[in-house]
């Protein structure tokens, strides 16, 4: 699938947000080796950058597109491109972060206890990722792949991976010393036209237009932008509000 970073971006403040929270609660003051997991278009490196100006930092990214305008932010860093699946290091990492990226991989039983193997001891893995797939702007986009014509095209388009809190610290506790889990519902307050179907657009929503020709894809998001306007009204003010749920770990090893 391709990214678009500039429609990512447009909610840059909101995006970045739950990345300066999580990075909030890595207790760490000096590590040495810092990598940001899924890196997109650079947002969260800059906080890692600032937070340990000492540490040599790295950021890994399997988009080129996403690459490309990390490389382009100026932020201090080595840029790696490569999938978080495969990605193999020689070394052990003070800091493995990651905004919003692990709920893109299946298999987290597996993934979590590997991405510990590479966390050296004393150091964190620390990631957030979305837990609002029982929200409309989901129910509604899958409700709309399954009923339409291009049902068949999209079967299977995006599974949820993410799991329960509960089910996390099950995974995490026995390779850790401690795992701090919490969530947090922002209320995002939108402006502009159908600004919940500009924010899907730049992530959830891929899955499901990418593999329809231009004019399914049309008639997709003209159902879907109309479901979403009667689940998320525009107010008086011209303001749309939309809850949006997080999950965030920190596991110190």
């Amino acid at each position: 699938m391709s990214w678009d970073p500039d429609i990512y971006m447009k909610f840059a403040s909101e995006r970045t947000r739950p990345a300066m929270e999580l990075l909030a609660r890595v207790p760490l003051s000096a590590p040495a080796r810092v990598i940001d997991l899924g890196c997109g278009p650079g947002n969260s490196m800059a906080l890692l950058a600032a937070r340990w100006p000492r540490a040599k930092i790295e950021g890994l990214e399997s988009s080129p597109e996403m690459l490309a305008k990390a490389r382009m932010s100026g932020v201090r860093a080595n840029w790696v491109e490569g999938d978080v699946e495969s990605w193999s290091p020689k070394a052990r990492y003070d800091v493995i972060f990651s905004n919003a990226t692990l709920h893109w991989i299946p298999t987290q039983h597996i993934l979590l206890p590997r991405l510990m193997g590479f966390v050296a001891d004393g150091g964190a893995l620390a990631f957030q990722m979305p837990r609002n797939f029982d929200a409309p702007s989901h129910v509604l986009m899958r409700e709309v792949a399954g009923n339409g014509p291009w049902s068949i095209k999209l079967v299977g388009a995006r599974q949820v991976n993410v799991l329960s809190p509960d089910v996390y610290f099950d995974i995490l506790a026995p390779l850790a010393v401690s795992v701090d889990i919490w969530e947090t519902t922002y209320l995002h307050v939108l402006d502009g036209d159908d600004p919940v179907l500009t924010w899907v657009s730049g992530t959830g929503l891929r899955p499901f237009v990418q593999p329809l020709g231009a004019d399914e894809r049309e008639d997709f998001i003209a159902q879907y932008r109309a479901r979403l306007r009667d689940a998320y009204p525009r107010r008086a003010d011209g303001k749309t509000l939309f809850p949006f749920r997080r999950l965030f770990v920190v596991a110190l090893k």
